[in-house]
């Protein structure tokens, strides 16, 4: 980026050309015998511009890709409660966790369109919710959609995308394990497969969700995180709203993340990312 540029003044009085014509004198007076001197300023010399010193600009968030389409990957949170967020690995996986929609899909063997209306009112997050200690998760269960499962850690895969659980284990769920464990202040995150091509997986129903519906999440030190889920939302992979799904430290929350919306093919995957947030609002012995 270059500085702005200076021009310098032009000379005022002092030059050539044409003198000024003298004051007017109303009528009835007459001038004073003594002429006034006339002062006169010195022309004023062009002054140069200090030269602009070089300023080490911030680099701008990188743009990575994201199930295809790009966006601005988030500022990393400040450290709150007792988990901070790394800032290498884990910036680059929350902005490639649509890469995981690639994968295939039971749209692309039926022509089954997974997109849906989501019906009901948000309901907003409670005013007053506990904060437990980090523990990991091992099972997670919606009872309104029929979900009973073991929740297995998953890391990075190797093309720096959120790594959920193989095909062959596709009836698990993943919990992101460099993010916050679920109960803690922040947003955990557990990812699931919609389908494989031998028919639904874990999270097929996620958008039959409904605000105020139960998610349990068993984890291992025998308590049991009860979060009320506040909205369920799709979004086109091009436009997922990082900050939101990312950048909420406020209060202990869960997001659910899967893929929706039409086939595109192979190597494409989904065009969306159904996610569904929820907040802590209870725990007890399991």
């Amino acid at each position: 980026m270059t500085g702005p540029r200076f021009s310098p003044r032009a000379p005022r009085g002092g030059g050539g050309g044409a003198p000024r014509p003298g004051p007017q004198i109303p009528a009835g007076r007459t001038p004073s015998s003594t002429p006034r001197s006339v002062l006169r300023r010195p022309p004023v010399q062009p002054q140069r511009a200090p030269a602009a010193r070089p300023v080490a600009l911030p680099a701008a968030p990188p743009r990575l890709a994201i199930g295809g389409g790009r966006v601005r990957m988030p500022a990393p949170p400040h450290q709150r409660g007792r988990w901070r967020l790394p800032i290498g690995p884990l910036a680059i996986a929350l902005v490639l966790v649509g890469l995981f929609c690639v994968g295939l899909g039971v749209g692309h063997a039926t022509g089954i369109d997974l997109s849906s209306a989501f019906d009901g009112e948000d309901k907003p997050p409670p005013r007053e919710f506990p904060v437990l200690d980090p523990s990991r998760p091992l099972a997670i269960a919606i009872p309104s959609i029929g979900v009973k499962a073991p929740v297995r850690k998953v890391g990075l895969a190797a093309d720096g995308s959120v790594a959920v659980p193989p095909l062959e284990r596709h009836n698990q769920a993943g919990w992101f394990e460099r993010g916050p464990t679920p109960g803690q202040f922040g947003p955990a995150m557990i990812v699931g497969h919609a389908d494989t091509r031998d028919g639904p997986s874990i999270f097929h129903n996620l958008t039959l969700l409904k605000p105020g519906a139960r998610v349990e999440v068993t984890r291992s030190d025998r308590t049991v995180a009860v979060f009320e889920v506040n909205s369920i939302e799709h979004f086109d992979k091009d436009r997922l709203p990082a900050d939101r799904v990312y950048g909420d430290y406020s209060r202990p929350s869960l997001r659910l993340v899967t893929c929706s919306g039409r086939w595109e093919g192979e190597g494409i995957g989904y065009s969306d990312n159904t996610v569904v947030f929820a907040s802590l609002v209870d725990s007890r012995d399991a």
